[in-house]
């Protein structure tokens, strides 16, 4: 998807967003590797380097080395690697640098992270929650895998647990693992299914949040 100044500078003038990254320099692949990974989770988005948070506009100094960090980033740094387009565009005699990432239908993508002190490599899913990229919950990754799983649900019954779960949110509004495992007095893991299985049905969405997902009815 290429865009022209037109669209970049309505993009610009709009600030960040849920789809808006602005990057006033490339900083190193695997901090871009978390915006670029999070757009692909959600609903895509634009990453735009040469443009500060507020708005103004800085340029590059060389557009190669700002391509090849967004490059590294999406081919070493992420897993499976995301689709991504590039564009250089002059605005102001400066050039701006613009990395279309499209919401993927290979959910989820996960960044490869490095605990210093265990000397380990791990991976974590991200996504977008307003103007920020964070690390997606369990249950919010293991719901993306199965959103894009086109295979049909099956042996999926309404039984006495799901009927507690149902009665509860109707009382309730809302509620999240942990709590469901406790009222329903089953596996953290059993009721994570569970409610998964329930919002692939349709039933119940799930919400993100910074401090723990939780679910309501559909």
């Amino acid at each position: 998807m290429a865009i022209g100044r037109k669209k970049l500078l309505e993009l610009i003038e709009n600030g960040e967003s849920n789809s808006v990254e602005f990057k006033r320099k490339g900083t190193a692949p695997e901090k871009l590797s978390k915006e670029i990974c999070a757009f692909a989770n959600t609903k895509g988005g634009f990453l735009i380097i040469g443009v500060d948070d507020d708005r103004k506009l800085i340029g590059v100094k060389s557009e190669k080395t700002e391509i090849d960090l967004i490059e590294t980033a999406c081919q070493f740094y992420i897993n499976p690697v995301p689709s991504y387009e590039i564009d250089v565009i002059q605005l102001l005699s400066v050039d701006v640098v613009i990395a279309h990432i499209p919401q993927s239908m290979k959910k989820p993508h996960k960044v490869k992270l490095f605990d210093a002190e265990r000397k380990k490599t791990y991976w974590r899913a991200y996504i977008r929650y307003g103007e920020n990229s964070v690390i997606a919950s369990r249950e919010m990754t293991n719901l993306m895998a199965f959103l894009v799983d086109d295979k049909p649900i099956k042996n999926i019954s309404i039984g006495k647990t799901e009927k507690i779960l149902f009665e509860h949110l109707e009382k309730n509004s809302r509620t999240n693992v942990k709590e469901f495992s406790k009222i329903a007095n089953i596996s953290r893991r059993r009721a994570e299914r569970i409610l998964i299985q329930m919002v692939r049905l349709g039933l119940l969405i799930i919400h993100n949040d910074t401090k723990q997902d939780y679910f309501t009815m559909n």
